[in-house]
């Protein structure tokens, strides 16, 4: 059985002008996404206790810091989908990660924030698999990942981990339709017809309803982040073994007007598990981490935050903590200050 696979924006081996890939470790090739409905029940972390794993260590420099807020940590790690052990990453003289520590639930809306050129985009593409940490260690489901996802040579099967960037990177020759159903036309056995109606389904659960045949060009920026959400959850409907899904969103509501922002922000929510879709179906995807600067969006779309600054998890907790810390970093980033630590 085919294993773990990503969903990303890259650069496509076919002759198209911008690329979107799932790639898949395991017993096919790189090129093939097989996503499964599936029902399954668990409770976001409650606030303020814990183990010490998660109320942290404080911030060292010159300005003191509150400790990390504490959340949860149930004796029992059988609902880690995801965690990163001291993750460290340099590229050439430039130290971006300098040990990063945070797990991933089943069940959990996450948001990273912090300010730009810290480490948050780097992290994502090291949890997808694109990068490989310098130091420090990736565990999926509880097993190690060793190297880049397409390296992996053993099976690490029971999850996938989508990864979505900023830009939509749709493919500019191809229909709506046939970007969000390219890799169930080039990979499954499912007829055409049966994609085309499951493009359509799909594309209604993200509140797009005929638009299968417009070109990428047609398309609001709003509506390209749309399409390319739909094309990170469409699964084969023939396949039945189930595997949970972790999205990793990339600023998703980066360049969009405050209404555009609303919508998507409102779409990540109705995509995840304790979420109804735009046509009023359960979302299916377990659990996600949204890299975002927005206020909205930390207001919006996720329950749990991790702050990272200076390549390092300096604060954590629920999203409502987050304007009420005592934190220096946090309390400049959260009213935008030019007085604090953080400095430009």
């Amino acid at each position: 059985m085919v294993s773990l696979s990503s969903s990303m924006l890259l650069p496509a081996s076919k002759p198209y002008s911008s690329g979107f890939c799932i790639w898949r470790v395991g017993k096919s090739n790189c090129f093939s996404y097989k996503q499964r409905k599936y029902v399954c029940a668990c409770m976001a972390p409650p606030r303020n206790i814990g183990k010490e794993e998660h109320s942290a260590t404080k911030f060292n420099d010159s300005h003191k810091s509150e400790p990390l807020a504490t959340v949860f940590e149930p004796e029992h790690d059988s609902d880690v989908l995801i965690e990163c052990r001291n993750v460290y990453k340099s590229f050439g003289e430039k130290h971006i990660l300098r040990g990063v520590n945070f797990k991933i639930r089943h069940g959990e809306a996450v948001g990273i924030i912090g300010p730009s050129g810290t480490g948050k985009s780097t992290i994502l593409k090291i949890i997808a698999g694109l990068l490989a940490p310098d130091k420090g260690e990736v565990y999926i489901r509880g097993r190690k990942r060793d190297g880049l996802i397409s390296d992996q040579a053993q099976d690490m099967s029971g999850l996938r981990i989508g990864l979505v960037f900023q830009s939509a990177a749709l493919f500019d020759s191809l229909t709506v339709r046939e970007n969000v159903g390219f890799l169930l036309y080039e990979n499954s056995s499912m007829r055409d017809e049966q994609i085309s109606d499951l493009v359509k389904e799909t594309l209604a659960a993200v509140g797009l309803k005929g638009v299968e045949e417009r070109m990428p060009s047609e398309l609001s920026g709003g509506m390209k982040k749309r399409v390319a959400l739909a094309r990170s959850i469409i699964f084969d409907i023939t396949k039945k073994s189930i595997e949970p899904e972790v999205l990793l969103y990339d600023e998703p509501t980066a360049g969009l007007d405050p209404i555009a922002s609303t919508v998507v922000e409102d779409l990540i929510r109705s995509v995840h598990m304790k979420g109804e879709d735009a046509v009023g179906k359960p979302g299916n995807i377990a659990s996600y981490v949204v890299v975002t600067h927005q206020h909205s969006t930390i207001k919006r779309a996720v329950d749990r935050l991790l702050f990272l600054y200076k390549g390092t998890v300096v604060w954590q907790g629920m999203t409502d903590e987050f304007t009420t810390s005592t934190n220096p970093i946090v309390r400049q980033f959260a009213s935008g200050s030019l007085d604090g630590p953080i400095r430009y």
